[in-house]
């Protein structure tokens, strides 16, 4: 179960930026804001760099991509080809994270513990003070676990928190998802999103694509067989954060059970 969607995919893309092999050290982000290792007691997001990130995420389980705008992929080269490098590193309004499940260092005994998906943020503005939660792909292994609610309240903390607290300072976080996903939309909520409306018929599918919303085309459509998304738009603004989500945040990233 994949929880979170994001903008429409562009067509297959080849490789921009750095190449994908090249070695760890020399890699770099290439974001609109700074990016850096951000971390809980159970949970580590560190930046995906392909060449010792994608192998390892690409063989968990993998996230369903029923509601995603993007994949499947046949391969851990297909995934940096047309995801990480095709979309996500070129565009400096996004930024793709590798999660690792610490709670699994004493079996690995390596510190970080083990991977456990991705996730980042899209739609970022240093103008407009925003950003919005997306490529959230925890792999099934990890799902309902501690992982993904770590995950989403590491990045809201760092968005949110003002930066003499060692976050960006932003006044909005966004997340988008079909309204028939209703665990992304609940997931959502659990962090302190609040629904603020739905925009209609705001994707064109790609044809693989069967997610749709359940309403037909009209005659003379130009792409008749390919179905319409609509997405339901949630938000968490500065002040609700400071009034009473970010304890929420952190009561649910605390939870043992």
């Amino acid at each position: 179960m994949t929880l979170r969607e994001d903008s429409l995919d562009p067509p297959p893309q080849a490789h921009r930026g750095p190449n994908p092999s090249m070695p760890a050290e020399e890699y770099e982000p290439n974001f609109c804001f700074p990016v850096k290792d951000l971390e809980s007691e159970r949970v580590k997001l560190t930046p995906f760099i392909p060449s010792k990130h994608a192998e390892a995420f690409f063989a968990l389980t993998s996230p369903s991509y029923d509601y995603l705008p993007f994949g499947p992929f046949a391969t851990a080269d297909e995934f940096v080809s047309i995801l990480v490098e095709g979309r996500i590193h070129p565009n400096p309004e996004c930024v793709l994270f590798a999660v690792y499940d610490k709670s699994k260092t004493p079996e690995t005994g390596v510190p970080d513990g083990t991977i456990a998906g991705a996730i980042g943020y899209c739609n970022s503005s240093a103008v407009n003070l925003v950003a919005e939660i997306a490529f959230v792909l925890i792999s099934p292994q990890f799902q309902r676990t501690h992982v993904t609610s770590n995950a989403i309240g590491l990045l809201l903390h760092y968005a949110l928190d003002l930066p003499s607290e060692g976050g960006l300072g932003l006044r909005r976080v966004v997340w988008q998802a079909s309204p028939m996903n209703g665990p992304s939309i609940g997931a959502a909520e659990r962090m302190g999103f609040k629904k603020e409306g739905l925009l209609r018929w705001h994707y064109v599918l790609k044809e693989d694509k069967q997610t749709g919303n359940g309403r037909e085309r009209r005659k003379g459509d130009p792409k008749p067989n390919l179905l319409g998304r609509d997405t339901a738009v949630l938000g968490l603004c500065w002040d609700d954060w400071e009034d009473s989500e970010k304890d929420r945040v952190d009561a649910v990233m605390s939870r043992r059970s």
